[in-house]
This record gives structure tokens, sequence and C-alpha cells, in this order.
């Protein structure tokens, strides 16, 4: 990072710590690209420095494609977006082993309406169970956060509920983690492709086995469920007002989250991001050009 941002003008407040750890098997190529990327998205903004921002947008854009900003949302669309994302996002702070949060958006993106990404603290491979039952629960926070505000559910937690159930069944089957399965693995073989085959794959244990597992399953996501309800349900007042910062918003990063962790209205937070960005587009230029003309 250091190496390839040599000759381009940061922001004082910009952390290669913190880049690294979003940027974790990244080439040298695409170190280079985002930065360059970075640098033309602060020169669209009129801005005299590169931030925090334009490098996490460059960031997310390598990761997850760009942002879909002509794509039509209705307020209904928004407003549900918002309370999952901050579902996710308020679990992702109370839950003591899930990574920290780095940025929430209701924009969309790749095939996401919205996203909440956190990135990790340490270069860690192994997961604990502590870590993957935080992780269910984090997880299903959006699909919560629909039940308690919308009293409806949506399609949105699709792809949350796939997670879900995926890492679930491996805690089960592959991880020895079920005390009432014990210490040995199932049907380890990969995916079924169909069927047919996912048949014929439990064909290595009896009926008696697959329905202890599958109970096994459907506990650990339903312990997931209730915890999550219980915590969103207590927290409902941050719920409420993260949702009304990212209507209004669509994006809000760790500092805003903090805030609103911390009990903040959504209006100070709202003016807090205004003064901020503000200052980010400060140019050193202005005065010079001001009175010239």
């Amino acid at each position: 990072l250091k190496v390839h941002a040599r000759n381009k003008p940061l922001a004082s407040d910009v952390n290669f710590k913190v880049i690294a750890r979003m940027t974790a098997g990244f080439s040298g190529a695409d170190i280079a690209n985002l930065l360059n990327e970075a640098a033309i998205l602060a020169a669209r903004q009129n801005k005299s420095t590169i931030g925090n921002i334009e490098l996490y947008e460059a960031i997310n854009k390598v990761l997850m494609g760009p942002q879909k900003k002509s794509h039509i949302v209705t307020e209904s669309d928004k407003r549900i977006t918002a309370y999952h994302e901050s579902g996710h996002a308020i679990l992702a702070k109370l839950c003591k082993y899930c990574d920290p949060v780095q940025e929430v958006s209701i924009i969309p993106r790749g095939n996401a309406a919205g996203y909440t990404l956190t990135r990790p603290d340490n270069d860690d491979t192994h997961m604990t169970r502590n870590e993957l039952n935080d992780f269910i629960c984090m997880a299903l926070g959006g699909r919560v956060a629909e039940e308690i505000v919308i009293q409806d559910i949506t399609t949105g937690a699709s792809n949350d509920l796939q997670r879900v159930t995926e890492m679930a069944k491996k805690m089960v089957t592959q991880w020895g983690m079920s005390e009432e399965v014990g210490l040995v693995t199932y049907g380890g073989d990969g995916h079924p492709i169909f069927l047919g085959r996912d048949y014929e794959a439990r064909n290595d244990y009896s009926e008696e086995v697959a329905s202890v597992i599958d109970k096994e399953i459907h506990r650990i996501i339903e312990t997931a469920h209730k915890r999550a309800t219980d915590l969103l349900t207590e927290n409902r007042a941050i719920l409420d007002n993260m949702s009304r910062v990212l209507v209004e918003k669509e994006t809000i990063y760790s500092d805003e989250v903090d805030l609103l962790m911390e009990g903040k209205d959504y209006k100070e937070v709202i003016a807090y991001m205004e003064e901020k960005e503000g200052k980010a587009q400060e140019n050193p230029f202005k005065r010079f050009t001001s009175e010239k003309e």
C-alpha cells in the first residue's frame, strides 16, 4: 500500500492497517488498481486528497461490483433494506465474537439490495464455536429486524438463510460441534449437485441419525434466532435511529455506527456526518480562486 501510494496525496486520517485488513488476498496489481480508482473518485469530487471514503468505495467496487445508483428503489424497499442492514450491524456490535463493523449501506451493489461489511482484527483462519454461533446470530439480524418492525418477512434474507443453514450443517456434520451428534462426521464429500446425489450421500448413516442431525441444525439456528430477537427488541431505539440515518444518508461507517450504539439520536449522527462531509470537501485552493475571481 505504501509503495503504490507514494505519489498520491492521502488524507491525514487514512490508516493503512485498516485498509490492509479489508484487502486481504489482494495482489500488488489489485492494490495499484484500488489506489488509482480511489484517486479517480477523489478527483470527481474535486477533492485535493484521497480519503477513507474513496478508498472504501474502491475496495467495495473490486469486491462486489459498482454501485447501482441508477437502479430505482421505492421508498418502501429503501426502508425495509435500512432496517434489514441495521439488524445485521447492531448484532455484529452486540455479539462479542463478531468482527468489527466497517460499513453499512442500502445502495444496491451486485446482486445485493444493501450490505453490511465487517473486517477482521487478525489473520486467523480457524473459527471457534463461539464465533460461528455469533456469526449465525448476526446473519439472522436482517430477517429478525423485518419481523419486529414490519411484522412480516421478505425475500431479502435468502442469501443470509443459505449461509446460516450451511454453517449450522457443517457445525453438526463436519466440525464435531454438536453434543448430540458427537465427534463424528457425516456426508462431508462436498455439496450435492442434485437431490439424487444428496440421497446417496446420506446412505452412510441411518434415518435415526439423519433425524438427530436435522434437529441439531434447527436447534442451533432457532437458538440464534431467539437471541437475535431478544437483542434487537431490547435495542429497538438504536434500530430505529440507524435505519433513519441510512434512509437519509444511504451509507454509514464505523464511527457513525459507534455513535448510534452509544445511544445518539439520528439527528445528531446526521449532523456529525454533514460536518465531516463539509471538512472532507474543503479545497485548499478555494480561497485563492475566489480572490482571483
